[in-house]
């Protein structure tokens, strides 16, 4: 994660706990913005952390959004579907 520090602004430090985790600082949380995954790398003797969005479900929630189309409606047509003969 390339996270620069704004003037003024002290380094950071976090502490690995016995089960090896870290709690990340609330500021570097907010700058980075909101994920829940990470991709954590080794390099050159640092860790990496780089934040994991998954953008094309993101997008499909957005696009289902923008079509109106409800969970509500997602069920029927599965339910429906499910209803439907195989094709071959």
């Amino acid at each position: 994660m390339n996270f620069s520090l704004s003037p003024g602004d002290a380094p950071m430090l976090t502490k690995l706990n016995a089960k090896n985790q870290i709690t990340l600082p609330k500021s570097l949380m907010q700058a980075v913005g909101p994920t829940d995954y990470f991709d954590v790398q080794a390099k050159g003797g640092q860790i990496v952390l780089t934040p994991v969005r998954f953008v094309v479900a993101d997008a499909v929630r957005a696009k289902l959004a923008e079509l109106g189309i409800t969970e509500t409606d997602m069920t029927a047509a599965v339910d429906w579907a499910r209803t439907q003969p195989p094709t071959t």
